[in-house]
């Protein structure tokens, strides 16, 4: 059984058990659980449901991981004749979530 869910503007495809990587949520600590409740479609096991746009009474239970931040990617900028040059770095705060359950299926 899978599930397609929409969770800060961005779907996932989660089964039980998978884990996925998502923008860092700052309001629950790691080992918290969260409910996600905006499920696009579900499927799997000759079941196939879709919302138009979200499912009613169907969610995913996840349980947060870690914290962790992603590798520094370098932006550069410049403006050609005017000797205007900028280097900046930046590491984007990221969230592993570990699906726990399909609820309401």
């Amino acid at each position: 059984m899978y599930a397609l869910i929409e969770y800060k503007g961005k779907q996932y495809k989660v089964e039980r058990g998978s884990s996925i990587v998502v923008d860092n949520i700052s309001e629950v600590a790691p080992g918290g659980c969260i409910d996600v409740r905006e499920v696009l479609m579900i499927g799997g096991e000759g079941l196939t449901r879709i919302g138009s746009p979200y499912l009613e009474g169907v969610g995913v239970r996840a349980v947060v991981g870690e914290c962790f931040r992603s590798r520094k990617i370098t932006v550069y900028k410049y403006k050609s004749k005017k000797d205007y040059h900028r280097t900046i770095g930046h590491r984007q705060w990221y969230t592993r979530l570990t699906v726990s359950d399909i609820l309401g299926v």
